[in-house]
């Protein structure tokens, strides 16, 4: 019997990052994503973008390295420092996460 695919990329070396998104009544979900589309500057760029409802928590993994981690924080300093730079007010849908991670320092 032949094993099932795995979802993992296959021998990717690099850094995915992953989005908690809230959809309220529906509950909680990881945001389905392309494969290409999950480095830092994706996710950080969507979340500006407001492609994510109300985010809850982005994690961080490399398979090969065998690593995972919340980046959470970081992706929120992240943002406040991105809309800084562009003279901009953090979207409504970002505000709650970058507030929750910023009282967390």
């Amino acid at each position: 019997m032949r094993p099932p695919p795995s979802i993992v990329p296959g021998s990717v070396d690099r850094d995915t990052y992953l989005v908690l998104d809230d959809f309220g009544r529906v509950g909680r979900a990881w945001a389905e994503t392309d494969e290409d589309h999950t480095s830092l500057d994706a996710v950080v760029t969507d979340l500006l973008d407001g492609q994510y409802r109300r985010p809850v928590r982005v994690i961080a993994f490399n398979t090969v390295e065998g690593w995972s981690r919340d980046v959470s924080e970081d992706v929120s300093q992240e943002l406040r420092r991105r809309c800084a730079d562009q003279d901009r007010g953090l979207p409504d849908s970002v505000e709650p996460f970058v507030e929750r991670y910023e009282r967390a320092l």
